[in-house]
């Protein structure tokens, strides 16, 4: 079992609200294709959700406001996942479109349900799921944000994949933000001991889903949940198809607590 993210910031441009990057789309769907295992497919939600889902408080208290909010951001990321479903299509597999709102539900933030049974039943079927970063029913704030690496780790914990693979928008996980400085070091290797080597600065822009501490923190359960967990650069050609094989590529491995 193969389990990836691609990540929102190489599907779309996330500092235009509804900017799909469709080249980059298509050459990272055609790389899923022929990988010789059943794979799970998880996408980030970018310009589509982050500007809005922020816009509209969708993690804050419960208000009778958040509906319209929500329907809009909901439509938003099915939008994106159209492309990325597209592209799977063209690439020869069998994708099918598997909403955190109809599968997933939280309690203030928290995991309460999820049907795996969806996701087996469809793999055994022969089909490629799809899920995506959205906006879900939650018990305390009406609804709520779930990223997708929330459903990562879910999948992640039903399915113990072989290999998971998050295609960001860098090499990996660096000592510092690589964007910014300069001479921030990429780290090959990331355990829970590891966490004091990063700047785990706040969130930038108009993400919603915690910042790159929750994400790290979050990897590195996932980690536990699989044989390998790494992280890649999905803007250089074929990386996230040759982590996927196996091949040895440049980026950080993250190493849970087994």
């Amino acid at each position: 079992m193969l389990l990836v993210k691609l990540g929102g910031s190489i599907l779309t441009d996330k500092a235009r609200l509804r900017t799909p990057r469709k080249t980059a789309i298509a050459r990272l769907t055609k790389e899923l294709a022929g990988l010789g295992d059943d794979l799970l497919v998880v996408h980030g939600a970018g310009s589509f959700g982050h500007v809005l889902a922020r816009r509209y408080a969708l993690n804050g208290p419960a208000k009778s406001t958040k509906a319209k909010g929500a329907a809009v951001v909901q439509r938003d990321v099915r939008t994106l996942d159209a492309f990325v479903i597209d592209g799977l299509l063209k690439a020869g597999l069998a994708p099918v479109v598997l909403p955190p709102s109809a599968v997933l539900g939280l309690d203030d933030g928290r995991v309460v349900s999820f049907d795996v049974a969806a996701f087996r039943d469809y793999i055994y079927q022969g089909f490629t799921p799809v899920t995506f970063g959205d906006v879900v029913r939650d018990r305390t704030r009406g609804v709520a944000v779930c990223s997708g690496d929330i459903l990562m780790l879910e999948l992640a914990k039903a399915f113990h994949p072989r290999s998971v693979v998050f295609a960001a928008d860098v090499d990996g996980l660096f000592t510092a933000d690589p964007k910014r400085t300069r001479d921030a070091q990429l780290l090959l290797s990331v355990g829970p001991a590891d966490l004091a080597q990063l700047d785990l600065g706040p969130a930038k822009g108009a993400d919603v889903t915690g910042g790159i501490e929750t994400k790290v923190r979050r990897m590195l359960e996932i980690a536990s949940f699989a044989d390998e967990t790494i992280i890649v650069n999905g803007n250089v050609k074929n990386r996230v198809r040759d982590a996927l094989r196996g091949r040895i590529v440049i980026g950080t491995r993250v190493v849970g607590g087994h």
